[in-house]
Protein backbone atom coordinates (compact mmCIF):
# COMPACT_ATOMS: atom_id res chain seq x y z
CA UNK A 1 0.00 0.00 0.00
CA UNK A 2 1.14 3.01 -1.16
CA UNK A 3 1.96 6.09 1.62
CA UNK A 4 -0.35 8.11 2.39
CA UNK A 5 2.26 11.77 1.99
CA UNK A 6 2.96 10.27 -1.36
CA UNK A 7 -0.59 9.72 -2.33
CA UNK A 8 -1.23 13.29 -0.92
CA UNK A 9 1.79 15.13 -2.85
CA UNK A 10 0.23 12.85 -6.12
CA UNK A 11 -3.27 14.42 -5.98
CA UNK A 12 -1.81 18.06 -5.12
CA UNK A 13 0.42 17.49 -8.25
CA UNK A 14 -2.44 16.60 -10.10
CA UNK A 15 -4.32 19.64 -9.30
CA UNK A 16 -1.29 21.46 -9.93
CA UNK A 17 -1.09 20.49 -14.07
CA UNK A 18 -4.57 21.08 -14.56
CA UNK A 19 -4.72 25.20 -13.13
CA UNK A 20 -0.94 25.43 -14.67
CA UNK A 21 -2.17 24.59 -17.98
CA UNK A 22 -5.74 26.51 -17.46
CA UNK A 23 -4.05 29.37 -16.71
CA UNK A 24 -1.12 28.72 -19.98
CA UNK A 25 1.56 28.51 -17.52
CA UNK A 26 3.15 25.88 -19.28
CA UNK A 27 6.89 25.83 -18.37
CA UNK A 28 5.26 24.99 -14.78
CA UNK A 29 2.92 22.67 -15.66
CA UNK A 30 5.62 20.76 -17.49
CA UNK A 31 7.64 20.91 -14.25
CA UNK A 32 4.37 19.74 -12.44
CA UNK A 33 3.65 16.46 -14.72
CA UNK A 34 7.29 15.78 -14.96
CA UNK A 35 7.65 15.13 -10.73
CA UNK A 36 3.84 13.14 -11.39
CA UNK A 37 5.34 10.85 -13.32
CA UNK A 38 8.25 10.03 -10.81
CA UNK A 39 5.79 9.86 -7.69
CA UNK A 40 3.47 7.62 -9.47
CA UNK A 41 6.15 5.68 -10.36
CA UNK A 42 6.61 4.95 -6.50
CA UNK A 43 2.88 4.67 -5.34
CA UNK A 44 1.75 2.48 -7.79
CA UNK A 45 2.77 -0.79 -10.03
CA UNK A 46 2.11 -0.95 -14.27
CA UNK A 47 4.48 -0.07 -16.71
CA UNK A 48 5.80 3.52 -17.18
CA UNK A 49 3.50 4.18 -20.03
CA UNK A 50 0.55 3.60 -18.00
CA UNK A 51 1.41 6.01 -15.01
CA UNK A 52 2.08 8.69 -17.31
CA UNK A 53 -1.34 8.20 -18.79
CA UNK A 54 -2.89 8.49 -15.29
CA UNK A 55 -1.34 11.83 -15.40
CA UNK A 56 -2.99 13.52 -18.45
CA UNK A 57 -4.79 15.78 -18.26
CA UNK A 58 -7.94 16.72 -20.45
CA UNK A 59 -7.05 19.43 -23.07
CA UNK A 60 -7.92 21.44 -25.88
CA UNK A 61 -4.65 23.34 -27.11
CA UNK A 62 -2.71 22.17 -24.17
CA UNK A 63 -5.84 24.52 -22.11
CA UNK A 64 -8.24 22.47 -20.12
CA UNK A 65 -11.91 23.70 -21.37
CA UNK A 66 -14.44 23.95 -18.67
CA UNK A 67 -17.46 25.55 -20.73
CA UNK A 68 -20.89 23.97 -20.43
CA UNK A 69 -20.28 22.08 -17.06
CA UNK A 70 -22.56 21.86 -14.32
CA UNK A 71 -20.58 22.46 -10.52
CA UNK A 72 -21.41 18.72 -9.55
CA UNK A 73 -19.73 17.95 -12.73
CA UNK A 74 -16.82 19.66 -11.90
CA UNK A 75 -16.30 18.31 -8.68
CA UNK A 76 -16.65 14.82 -9.97
CA UNK A 77 -14.13 15.61 -12.62
CA UNK A 78 -12.07 16.98 -10.07
CA UNK A 79 -12.07 20.48 -11.08
CA UNK A 80 -12.44 23.12 -8.27
CA UNK A 81 -15.66 25.22 -8.18
CA UNK A 82 -15.26 28.61 -8.74
CA UNK A 83 -17.03 31.29 -6.22
CA UNK A 84 -19.29 32.15 -9.09
CA UNK A 85 -20.14 31.08 -12.14
CA UNK A 86 -19.56 33.12 -15.23
CA UNK A 87 -22.21 33.83 -18.05
CA UNK A 88 -22.40 32.17 -21.04
CA UNK A 89 -21.20 35.04 -22.85
CA UNK A 90 -18.35 35.71 -20.34
CA UNK A 91 -17.24 31.80 -21.39
CA UNK A 92 -17.30 32.58 -24.47
CA UNK A 93 -15.32 35.09 -24.38
CA UNK A 94 -12.62 33.34 -22.43
CA UNK A 95 -12.51 30.91 -24.88
CA UNK A 96 -11.71 33.50 -27.53
CA UNK A 97 -9.06 34.68 -25.67
CA UNK A 98 -7.52 31.78 -25.36
CA UNK A 99 -7.42 30.67 -28.95
CA UNK A 100 -5.63 34.26 -29.73
CA UNK A 101 -3.82 33.52 -26.43
CA UNK A 102 -2.42 30.41 -28.35
CA UNK A 103 -1.76 31.87 -31.77
CA UNK A 104 0.57 34.30 -29.64
CA UNK A 105 -2.08 37.00 -30.92
CA UNK A 106 -2.02 38.80 -27.07
CA UNK A 107 -3.23 42.03 -27.55
CA UNK A 108 -6.47 40.70 -29.57
CA UNK A 109 -6.83 38.23 -26.45
CA UNK A 110 -6.69 41.24 -24.24
CA UNK A 111 -8.89 43.15 -25.93
CA UNK A 112 -11.28 39.94 -26.30
CA UNK A 113 -11.61 39.77 -22.12
CA UNK A 114 -11.94 44.19 -21.48
CA UNK A 115 -14.85 44.32 -19.10
CA UNK A 116 -14.63 40.00 -17.70
CA UNK A 117 -13.96 40.49 -13.65
CA UNK A 118 -14.04 36.76 -12.87
CA UNK A 119 -10.22 35.88 -12.11
CA UNK A 120 -9.29 33.44 -15.17
CA UNK A 121 -10.15 36.56 -17.32
CA UNK A 122 -8.18 39.06 -15.27
CA UNK A 123 -5.16 37.10 -14.87
CA UNK A 124 -5.37 36.10 -18.71
CA UNK A 125 -5.65 39.95 -19.21
CA UNK A 126 -3.07 41.19 -17.45
CA UNK A 127 -0.73 38.23 -18.47
CA UNK A 128 -1.38 38.40 -22.35
CA UNK A 129 -0.75 42.29 -21.98
CA UNK A 130 2.71 41.81 -20.34
CA UNK A 131 3.41 39.10 -23.53
CA UNK A 132 2.61 41.79 -25.81
CA UNK A 133 5.14 43.90 -24.70
CA UNK A 134 7.82 41.39 -23.98
CA UNK A 135 7.27 40.51 -27.63
CA UNK A 136 7.22 44.21 -29.17
CA UNK A 137 10.74 44.82 -27.27
CA UNK A 138 11.88 41.08 -28.87
CA UNK A 139 11.16 43.12 -32.20
CA UNK A 140 12.69 46.50 -31.02
CA UNK A 141 16.08 44.40 -29.84
CA UNK A 142 15.84 42.55 -33.60
CA UNK A 143 15.55 46.57 -35.04
CA UNK A 144 17.77 48.23 -33.12
CA UNK A 145 20.44 45.71 -31.63
CA UNK A 146 24.30 45.89 -32.01
CA UNK A 147 26.32 43.56 -33.14
CA UNK A 148 25.85 40.63 -30.40
CA UNK A 149 22.29 41.76 -29.83
CA UNK A 150 22.80 44.19 -27.48
CA UNK A 151 19.75 46.83 -26.63
CA UNK A 152 18.27 49.30 -24.75
CA UNK A 153 14.59 47.90 -25.42
CA UNK A 154 12.14 47.71 -22.38
CA UNK A 155 8.28 46.80 -22.60
CA UNK A 156 6.44 49.63 -22.35
CA UNK A 157 3.46 47.88 -20.74
CA UNK A 158 5.11 47.32 -17.31
CA UNK A 159 4.57 51.24 -15.69
CA UNK A 160 0.39 50.11 -16.67
CA UNK A 161 0.29 46.70 -15.54
CA UNK A 162 2.11 47.69 -12.22
CA UNK A 163 -0.34 50.58 -11.54
CA UNK A 164 -3.74 48.45 -11.94
CA UNK A 165 -2.06 45.34 -9.91
CA UNK A 166 -1.20 47.29 -7.41
CA UNK A 167 -4.67 48.75 -7.27
CA UNK A 168 -6.12 45.50 -7.46
CA UNK A 169 -3.50 44.08 -4.13
CA UNK A 170 -4.68 46.94 -2.16
CA UNK A 171 -8.37 45.89 -2.09
CA UNK A 172 -6.98 41.99 -1.64
CA UNK A 173 -8.57 41.45 -5.20
CA UNK A 174 -5.07 38.92 -6.58
CA UNK A 175 -4.81 35.35 -6.34
CA UNK A 176 -1.85 33.24 -6.41
CA UNK A 177 -1.06 34.09 -10.09
CA UNK A 178 -1.89 37.31 -10.49
CA UNK A 179 0.30 38.05 -7.63
CA UNK A 180 3.08 36.42 -9.32
CA UNK A 181 2.33 38.42 -12.18
CA UNK A 182 2.76 41.57 -10.17
CA UNK A 183 6.23 40.00 -8.95
CA UNK A 184 7.22 39.51 -12.11
CA UNK A 185 6.66 43.09 -13.18
CA UNK A 186 8.04 44.14 -9.86
CA UNK A 187 11.43 42.29 -10.34
CA UNK A 188 11.32 43.84 -14.30
CA UNK A 189 10.83 46.94 -12.70
CA UNK A 190 14.10 46.89 -10.28
CA UNK A 191 11.47 47.00 -7.26
CA UNK A 192 13.42 43.78 -5.58
CA UNK A 193 12.40 44.26 -2.34
CA UNK A 194 8.65 44.53 -2.99
CA UNK A 195 8.99 41.80 -6.10
CA UNK A 196 10.27 39.28 -2.84
CA UNK A 197 7.21 39.55 -1.05
CA UNK A 198 4.77 39.67 -3.37
CA UNK A 199 6.13 35.77 -5.09
CA UNK A 200 6.49 34.75 -1.35
CA UNK A 201 2.81 35.55 -0.81
CA UNK A 202 1.98 33.79 -4.37
CA UNK A 203 4.05 30.64 -3.53
CA UNK A 204 2.51 30.54 -0.23
CA UNK A 205 -0.62 30.61 -1.59
CA UNK A 206 -0.34 28.43 -4.07
CA UNK A 207 3.12 26.59 -4.11
CA UNK A 208 2.90 24.44 -6.68
CA UNK A 209 3.61 27.52 -9.76
CA UNK A 210 7.48 26.22 -10.07
CA UNK A 211 7.51 29.24 -12.49
CA UNK A 212 6.75 31.67 -9.44
CA UNK A 213 9.71 29.44 -7.55
CA UNK A 214 11.84 29.97 -10.24
CA UNK A 215 11.67 34.06 -10.26
CA UNK A 216 11.96 34.10 -6.62
CA UNK A 217 15.47 32.28 -7.29
CA UNK A 218 16.06 34.64 -9.31
CA UNK A 219 15.94 37.37 -6.93
CA UNK A 220 18.04 35.33 -4.32
CA UNK A 221 21.70 36.96 -5.35
CA UNK A 222 23.16 36.32 -1.84
CA UNK A 223 22.31 33.33 0.96
CA UNK A 224 21.15 36.57 3.27
CA UNK A 225 18.23 37.36 0.84
CA UNK A 226 16.87 33.48 1.13
CA UNK A 227 17.08 33.63 4.77
CA UNK A 228 15.00 36.38 5.15
CA UNK A 229 12.35 35.19 3.18
CA UNK A 230 9.08 34.06 4.86
CA UNK A 231 7.79 30.73 3.05
CA UNK A 232 5.99 27.84 4.24
CA UNK A 233 6.84 24.49 5.05
CA UNK A 234 5.99 22.46 1.97
CA UNK A 235 7.37 19.67 -0.01
CA UNK A 236 7.42 22.38 -3.08
CA UNK A 237 9.85 24.51 -0.99
CA UNK A 238 12.58 21.66 -1.22
CA UNK A 239 12.60 21.74 -4.86
CA UNK A 240 13.76 25.21 -4.52
CA UNK A 241 15.96 24.90 -1.76
CA UNK A 242 17.87 22.44 -3.80
CA UNK A 243 17.68 24.45 -6.87
CA UNK A 244 18.63 27.54 -5.35
CA UNK A 245 21.77 26.05 -3.46
CA UNK A 246 22.88 25.21 -7.06
CA UNK A 247 22.53 28.39 -8.22
CA UNK A 248 24.53 29.91 -5.35
CA UNK A 249 27.45 27.22 -5.97
CA UNK A 250 26.58 25.80 -2.59
CA UNK A 251 26.70 22.19 -4.90
CA UNK A 252 27.18 20.40 -2.00
CA UNK A 253 23.97 21.31 0.14
CA UNK A 254 22.28 21.14 -3.15
CA UNK A 255 23.54 17.29 -3.90
CA UNK A 256 22.34 16.36 -0.54
CA UNK A 257 18.65 17.89 -0.92
CA UNK A 258 18.06 16.37 -4.22
CA UNK A 259 19.27 12.60 -3.13
CA UNK A 260 16.48 13.12 -0.54
CA UNK A 261 13.87 14.65 -2.71
CA UNK A 262 15.08 11.36 -4.95
CA UNK A 263 13.91 8.74 -2.03
CA UNK A 264 10.64 10.57 -2.46
CA UNK A 265 10.06 10.87 -6.46
CA UNK A 266 12.57 8.10 -7.38
CA UNK A 267 11.21 7.99 -11.36
CA UNK A 268 11.53 11.99 -11.60
CA UNK A 269 14.03 12.79 -14.63
CA UNK A 270 14.19 16.81 -12.93
CA UNK A 271 15.45 15.28 -10.16
CA UNK A 272 18.08 13.16 -11.88
CA UNK A 273 19.30 15.88 -14.11
CA UNK A 274 19.80 18.36 -11.54
CA UNK A 275 21.79 15.78 -9.33
CA UNK A 276 23.89 15.70 -12.78
CA UNK A 277 24.40 19.26 -12.87
CA UNK A 278 24.93 19.28 -9.35
CA UNK A 279 28.39 16.68 -10.35
CA UNK A 280 29.31 18.83 -13.08
CA UNK A 281 29.50 21.98 -10.57
CA UNK A 282 31.54 19.75 -8.18
CA UNK A 283 34.02 19.03 -11.16
CA UNK A 284 33.16 15.06 -10.85
CA UNK A 285 32.48 14.57 -14.40
CA UNK A 286 32.54 11.02 -14.63
CA UNK A 287 29.69 10.56 -11.98
CA UNK A 288 27.83 13.50 -14.43
CA UNK A 289 28.37 11.88 -17.77
CA UNK A 290 26.92 8.72 -16.12
CA UNK A 291 23.90 9.95 -14.92
CA UNK A 292 23.38 11.55 -18.24
CA UNK A 293 23.74 8.35 -19.90
CA UNK A 294 20.80 7.04 -17.30
CA UNK A 295 18.77 10.01 -18.01
CA UNK A 296 19.20 9.92 -22.00
CA UNK A 297 18.50 6.44 -21.58
CA UNK A 298 15.10 6.84 -19.67
CA UNK A 299 14.55 9.47 -21.66
CA UNK A 300 15.97 9.28 -25.33
CA UNK A 301 14.52 12.49 -27.26
CA UNK A 302 15.05 14.99 -24.38
CA UNK A 303 16.95 18.09 -24.95
CA UNK A 304 16.69 19.80 -21.89
CA UNK A 305 19.76 20.10 -20.12
CA UNK A 306 21.91 18.19 -22.72
CA UNK A 307 24.17 21.69 -23.37
CA UNK A 308 25.83 20.94 -19.77
CA UNK A 309 26.44 17.17 -21.28
CA UNK A 310 28.29 18.39 -24.04
CA UNK A 311 30.55 20.95 -21.87
CA UNK A 312 31.12 17.25 -19.97
CA UNK A 313 32.26 15.35 -23.16
CA UNK A 314 33.69 18.55 -24.45
CA UNK A 315 36.24 18.73 -21.03
CA UNK A 316 36.72 15.32 -21.25
CA UNK A 317 37.74 15.75 -24.91
CA UNK A 318 34.93 12.58 -25.83
CA UNK A 319 34.63 13.57 -29.46
CA UNK A 320 32.67 9.88 -30.49
CA UNK A 321 29.92 10.94 -28.12
CA UNK A 322 29.82 14.58 -28.70
CA UNK A 323 29.76 14.17 -32.37
CA UNK A 324 26.74 11.13 -31.65
CA UNK A 325 25.30 13.54 -29.51
CA UNK A 326 25.42 16.91 -32.15
CA UNK A 327 23.57 14.07 -34.51
CA UNK A 328 20.68 12.98 -32.15
CA UNK A 329 19.94 16.50 -31.27
CA UNK A 330 19.96 18.13 -34.50
CA UNK A 331 17.02 14.45 -35.81
CA UNK A 332 15.21 15.06 -32.54
CA UNK A 333 14.82 18.95 -32.14
CA UNK A 334 17.01 21.21 -34.46
CA UNK A 335 15.99 24.64 -33.43
CA UNK A 336 16.33 24.69 -29.84
CA UNK A 337 18.98 26.44 -28.23
CA UNK A 338 20.48 23.62 -26.12
CA UNK A 339 20.50 21.88 -29.72
CA UNK A 340 23.01 24.59 -31.24
CA UNK A 341 25.21 24.96 -28.27
CA UNK A 342 25.65 21.00 -28.38
CA UNK A 343 26.79 21.32 -32.04
CA UNK A 344 29.03 24.82 -30.98
CA UNK A 345 30.59 22.44 -28.23
CA UNK A 346 31.35 19.83 -31.23
CA UNK A 347 32.98 22.32 -33.70
CA UNK A 348 34.64 24.30 -30.73
CA UNK A 349 36.15 20.71 -29.69
CA UNK A 350 37.45 20.02 -33.75
CA UNK A 351 39.33 23.80 -32.92
CA UNK A 352 36.82 25.15 -35.47
CA UNK A 353 35.70 28.24 -33.58
CA UNK A 354 34.55 30.62 -36.16
CA UNK A 355 31.61 27.70 -36.84
CA UNK A 356 31.55 27.07 -33.06
CA UNK A 357 30.27 30.92 -32.49
CA UNK A 358 27.79 30.96 -35.70
CA UNK A 359 25.80 28.23 -33.70
CA UNK A 360 26.15 29.95 -30.56
CA UNK A 361 24.64 33.09 -31.34
CA UNK A 362 21.82 31.05 -33.52
CA UNK A 363 21.21 29.76 -29.93
CA UNK A 364 21.04 32.75 -28.87
CA UNK A 365 18.70 34.29 -31.68
CA UNK A 366 16.15 31.53 -30.61
CA UNK A 367 16.38 32.50 -26.56
CA UNK A 368 18.29 36.29 -25.92
CA UNK A 369 18.80 34.91 -22.61
CA UNK A 370 19.99 31.53 -22.94
CA UNK A 371 22.99 31.98 -19.87
CA UNK A 372 25.10 29.26 -21.21
CA UNK A 373 25.57 30.19 -24.91
CA UNK A 374 26.83 33.85 -24.20
CA UNK A 375 29.35 32.07 -22.08
CA UNK A 376 30.66 29.83 -24.53
CA UNK A 377 30.56 32.39 -27.23
CA UNK A 378 32.89 34.21 -25.19
CA UNK A 379 35.27 31.65 -24.35
CA UNK A 380 35.29 31.32 -28.70
CA UNK A 381 36.14 34.85 -28.62
CA UNK A 382 38.95 34.45 -26.46
CA UNK A 383 40.23 31.68 -28.29
CA UNK A 384 40.12 33.78 -31.83
CA UNK A 385 41.97 36.72 -29.98
CA UNK A 386 38.85 39.40 -30.49
CA UNK A 387 38.79 40.53 -26.86
CA UNK A 388 36.53 43.31 -27.37
CA UNK A 389 34.09 40.60 -28.53
CA UNK A 390 34.64 38.54 -26.02
CA UNK A 391 34.34 40.82 -23.18
CA UNK A 392 30.86 41.74 -24.14
CA UNK A 393 29.48 38.45 -24.33
CA UNK A 394 30.86 37.93 -20.91
CA UNK A 395 29.11 40.86 -20.01
CA UNK A 396 25.84 40.00 -21.33
CA UNK A 397 26.29 36.89 -19.34
CA UNK A 398 26.72 38.52 -15.93
CA UNK A 399 23.95 40.86 -17.04
CA UNK A 400 21.71 37.94 -17.67
CA UNK A 401 22.74 36.31 -13.97
CA UNK A 402 25.24 37.76 -11.95
CA UNK A 403 26.02 34.04 -10.21
CA UNK A 404 27.36 32.95 -13.61
CA UNK A 405 31.14 32.77 -12.22
CA UNK A 406 32.68 31.41 -15.39
CA UNK A 407 31.59 35.05 -17.21
CA UNK A 408 33.45 36.49 -13.98
CA UNK A 409 36.25 34.43 -14.40
CA UNK A 410 36.00 35.07 -18.60
CA UNK A 411 35.99 38.55 -17.94
CA UNK A 412 39.59 38.06 -15.65
CA UNK A 413 41.60 36.21 -18.32
CA UNK A 414 40.47 38.45 -21.11
CA UNK A 415 41.41 41.41 -19.01
CA UNK A 416 44.65 39.54 -17.98
CA UNK A 417 45.20 38.85 -21.46
CA UNK A 418 44.81 43.30 -22.36
CA UNK A 419 47.70 43.23 -19.51
CA UNK A 420 44.99 45.10 -17.27
CA UNK A 421 45.76 43.70 -14.11
CA UNK A 422 43.78 45.86 -12.03
CA UNK A 423 40.35 45.07 -13.91
CA UNK A 424 41.32 41.44 -14.33
CA UNK A 425 41.99 41.33 -10.16
CA UNK A 426 38.24 42.82 -10.16
CA UNK A 427 36.42 40.24 -11.82
CA UNK A 428 38.69 37.33 -10.25
CA UNK A 429 37.87 38.47 -7.01
CA UNK A 430 33.87 38.14 -8.22
CA UNK A 431 34.44 34.47 -9.59
CA UNK A 432 36.14 33.56 -6.35
CA UNK A 433 33.46 35.02 -3.80
CA UNK A 434 30.91 33.25 -5.91
CA UNK A 435 33.35 29.90 -5.85
CA UNK A 436 35.82 30.21 -2.96
CA UNK A 437 36.15 26.14 -2.96
CA UNK A 438 37.58 25.97 -6.51
CA UNK A 439 41.30 26.50 -6.61
CA UNK A 440 41.43 27.08 -10.12
CA UNK A 441 39.76 30.37 -9.55
CA UNK A 442 42.95 30.88 -6.47
CA UNK A 443 45.51 30.46 -9.37
CA UNK A 444 44.12 32.72 -11.22
CA UNK A 445 44.41 35.59 -8.94
CA UNK A 446 47.76 34.79 -7.72
CA UNK A 447 48.99 34.75 -11.55
CA UNK A 448 47.26 38.39 -11.39
CA UNK A 449 48.96 39.32 -8.21
CA UNK A 450 52.34 37.76 -9.20
CA UNK A 451 52.25 39.69 -12.91
CA UNK A 452 55.00 41.95 -13.80
CA UNK A 453 52.26 44.92 -13.70
CA UNK A 454 51.76 44.33 -9.92
CA UNK A 455 54.15 42.17 -8.69
CA UNK A 456 52.29 41.75 -4.69
CA UNK A 457 54.10 38.43 -4.36
CA UNK A 458 52.49 38.08 -0.74
CA UNK A 459 49.38 38.32 -1.55
CA UNK A 460 50.40 35.96 -4.36
CA UNK A 461 51.29 33.44 -1.87
CA UNK A 462 48.28 33.88 0.14
CA UNK A 463 46.18 32.86 -2.91
CA UNK A 464 48.24 29.79 -3.73
CA UNK A 465 47.63 28.53 -0.31
CA UNK A 466 44.01 29.20 -0.81
CA UNK A 467 44.21 26.84 -3.81
CA UNK A 468 46.36 24.53 -1.66
CA UNK A 469 43.76 24.04 0.85
CA UNK A 470 40.93 24.04 -1.50
CA UNK A 471 42.43 20.89 -3.67
CA UNK A 472 44.30 22.07 -6.56
CA UNK A 473 43.89 19.25 -8.44
CA UNK A 474 46.68 20.65 -11.57
CA UNK A 475 49.32 20.98 -9.02
CA UNK A 476 49.79 24.57 -10.34
CA UNK A 477 50.10 26.77 -6.77
CA UNK A 478 52.43 24.13 -5.36
CA UNK A 479 54.98 24.62 -8.25
CA UNK A 480 54.12 28.28 -8.03
CA UNK A 481 54.59 28.67 -4.03
CA UNK A 482 58.10 26.79 -4.48
CA UNK A 483 58.84 29.33 -7.27
CA UNK A 484 57.96 32.23 -5.64
CA UNK A 485 59.98 31.62 -2.31
CA UNK A 486 63.01 30.56 -4.29
CA UNK A 487 62.76 34.47 -5.62
CA UNK A 488 62.09 35.73 -2.31
CA UNK A 489 65.10 33.97 -1.08
CA UNK A 490 63.14 31.55 1.34
CA UNK A 491 64.79 28.16 0.51
CA UNK A 492 63.20 26.63 3.37
CA UNK A 493 59.90 26.92 2.33
CA UNK A 494 60.62 26.27 -1.09
CA UNK A 495 62.29 23.24 -0.36
CA UNK A 496 59.04 22.19 1.79
CA UNK A 497 56.67 23.02 -1.51
CA UNK A 498 59.11 21.67 -4.04
CA UNK A 499 58.81 18.34 -1.69
CA UNK A 500 55.05 18.49 -2.02
CA UNK A 501 55.06 18.87 -5.45
CA UNK A 502 57.45 16.02 -5.88
CA UNK A 503 54.91 13.56 -3.89
CA UNK A 504 51.91 14.72 -5.97
CA UNK A 505 53.43 14.13 -9.50
CA UNK A 506 55.06 11.04 -8.57
CA UNK A 507 51.21 9.82 -7.48
CA UNK A 508 49.94 11.13 -10.96
CA UNK A 509 52.96 9.40 -12.15
CA UNK A 510 53.76 12.96 -14.06
CA UNK A 511 57.48 13.34 -14.57
CA UNK A 512 57.34 16.59 -16.39
CA UNK A 513 60.00 19.39 -16.83
CA UNK A 514 58.52 20.74 -13.37
CA UNK A 515 59.16 17.30 -11.69
CA UNK A 516 62.89 17.65 -13.05
CA UNK A 517 63.13 21.16 -11.51
CA UNK A 518 61.77 20.08 -8.42
CA UNK A 519 64.48 17.49 -8.12
CA UNK A 520 67.29 19.53 -9.34
CA UNK A 521 66.71 22.04 -6.77
CA UNK A 522 65.94 19.87 -3.92
CA UNK A 523 69.60 18.14 -4.77
CA UNK A 524 71.20 21.40 -4.39
CA UNK A 525 69.49 22.20 -1.33
CA UNK A 526 70.33 19.04 0.32
CA UNK A 527 73.91 20.06 -0.60
CA UNK A 528 74.46 23.63 0.59
CA UNK A 529 72.70 21.83 4.20
CA UNK A 530 75.11 19.31 4.47
CA UNK A 531 72.83 16.44 3.71
CA UNK A 532 75.15 15.01 1.19
CA UNK A 533 73.42 11.34 0.83
CA UNK A 534 70.20 12.84 0.35
CA UNK A 535 71.66 15.65 -2.08
CA UNK A 536 73.25 12.63 -4.48
CA UNK A 537 69.79 10.74 -4.16
CA UNK A 538 67.98 13.45 -5.88
CA UNK A 539 70.62 14.31 -8.61
CA UNK A 540 71.21 10.62 -9.80
CA UNK A 541 67.78 10.71 -10.12
CA UNK A 542 67.76 13.78 -12.43
CA UNK A 543 70.24 11.86 -15.00
CA UNK A 544 67.53 9.50 -15.95
CA UNK A 545 66.34 12.69 -18.08
CA UNK A 546 67.96 14.48 -20.85
CA UNK A 547 68.68 18.43 -21.53
CA UNK A 548 70.49 20.95 -19.37
CA UNK A 549 69.23 19.44 -16.36
CA UNK A 550 71.53 16.48 -17.03
CA UNK A 551 74.75 18.27 -16.85
CA UNK A 552 73.39 20.22 -14.16
CA UNK A 553 73.30 17.38 -12.35
CA UNK A 554 76.22 15.96 -13.46
CA UNK A 555 78.47 19.20 -12.47
CA UNK A 556 76.46 18.79 -9.20
CA UNK A 557 77.24 15.03 -8.57
CA UNK A 558 80.96 15.90 -8.95
CA UNK A 559 81.05 18.50 -7.08
CA UNK A 560 79.40 16.35 -4.19
CA UNK A 561 81.73 13.32 -4.47
CA UNK A 562 84.53 15.94 -4.47
CA UNK A 563 83.34 17.13 -0.71
CA UNK A 564 82.65 13.87 0.01
CA UNK A 565 86.39 12.44 -1.03
CA UNK A 566 87.82 15.66 0.75
CA UNK A 567 85.98 15.01 3.81
CA UNK A 568 86.77 11.16 4.00
CA UNK A 569 90.63 12.55 3.24
CA UNK A 570 90.15 14.40 6.64
CA UNK A 571 88.30 11.81 8.48
CA UNK A 572 91.81 9.28 7.64
CA UNK A 573 93.80 12.12 9.14
CA UNK A 574 92.64 12.54 12.34
CA UNK A 575 92.69 8.89 12.52
CA UNK A 576 96.18 9.02 12.07
CA UNK A 577 96.64 11.82 14.45
CA UNK A 578 94.85 9.97 17.21
CA UNK A 579 96.39 6.68 16.82
CA UNK A 580 99.56 6.55 18.73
Amino acid sequence: MAPTGALTHRRELRRAVRQLRARGLYVAAKWAAEQLVGLNEKTSGGSVESKVDNAKVKESGGIELRARRTPAERAEAGVEVEESEDSDQDEDALLLARSYFDTREYRRAAHALQGLSGRKATFLRFYATYLAGEKRKEEDVVDLAGPLGKSDAVNLELASLEQELSSLHRTSMLDAFGMYLYGVILRERDKHAEACVMLCASVNSYPWNWSAWLELQALCTDPDIFHSLDLKDHWMRDFFVASLFLDLQRNSEGLARYQSLYLLFPGSDHILAQTAVAHYNLREFDDAERLFEELLRVDPYRIEGMDTYSNILYVKECFAALSHLAHKSVLTEKYRSETCCIIGNYYSLKAQHEKAVLYFKRALRLNPKFLSAWTLMGHEFVEMKNTPAAIDAYRRAVDINPRDYRAWYGLGQTYEILAMPYYALYYYRRATQLRPHDARMWCAMGQCYESEQLQIYDAAIRCYKRAVNNNDREGIALNKLAKLHVNLGRHEQAAFYFRKNLERMEADQNESQEYVDALLFLGNYSKNNGSLDEAEIYCTRVLDYGGPAKEDAKAMLREIRSVQQHEDTLLSMESERSTP
